[in-house]
């Protein structure tokens, strides 16, 4: 190898590096967010759960909305690739009627360790196959589905029936609430931000930003 040849090597190497290193920063494309366009500053906002040394995005959704359906083919990808100090949680709104048997689902299935194999399945069986009722299903209904991966029937109609899931429930309403959270599926970045957006991906664009704020905050 020339001297010339292991120089642009090197410098091959380098601009990689440096490449690598911008996208683990998540600097954000696009246009800083405006408040009160963009996103919504929550008074007094607090994260749904806080962790040490993490930013918190969490995403309220419901199983029936054809909206969250829609979203979610999208947001995948973009969780996929986020860096390891940003917690996302999904938190299904308990928004009364038929939208409570999908949401006691998909706390019981987050207990058994399901929710890996069942979120995406869930919403095209839903959406697309229409190989479940979006109203009225009955939980021997919900748990078949879950049999398909993994699930014990029983155990997940026992799974859905659990005290502790109202008691969720309580919790991710008031979180809701005090978020000003109005339909799904809205994203909240640390408890302080409600994204607002034009599109998902715009959403997500602005949530983005709105990470790299938080990051760099003092204490972030």
């Amino acid at each position: 190898m020339t001297a010339r040849t292991a120089r642009l090597s090197c410098l091959l190497v380098l601009l990689q590096l440096l490449f690598a290193a911008h996208a683990l920063a998540g600097t954000p494309a696009g246009p800083a967010p405006v408040a009160g366009v963009d996103y919504v500053e929550i008074p007094g906002g607090a994260p749904f759960e806080a962790i040490p040394g993490k930013v918190e995005v969490v995403e309220v959704f419901g199983y029936t909305c054809p909206h969250c359906a829609n979203f979610q083919p999208v947001l995948e990808p973009w969780k996929a690739q986020l860096p390891d100090d940003v917690q996302f949680t999904a938190l299904a709104a308990p928004l009364g009627g038929y939208w409570i048997p999908y949401a006691r689902a998909f706390y019981a299935a987050r207990t058994l360790g399901l929710l890996g194999r069942t979120h995406d399945a869930l919403f095209r069986a839903l959406h697309e196959e229409r190989r479940l009722p979006l109203s009225r299903p009955t939980p021997q209904e919900i748990a078949g589905f879950y049999a398909q991966y993994g699930a014990d029937p029983q155990q997940f109609v026992q799974a859905m029936a659990d005290p502790a899931i109202d008691a969720q429930f309580e919790r991710v309403t008031a979180f809701m609430q005090r978020s000003g959270v109005q339909g799904t599926p809205t994203l909240i970045v640390n408890g302080k931000y409600r994204v607002r957006g034009n599109s998902f991906q715009d959403m997500l664009r602005i949530t983005d930003h709105l990470i790299a704020r938080e990051r760099s905050a003092p204490g972030g």
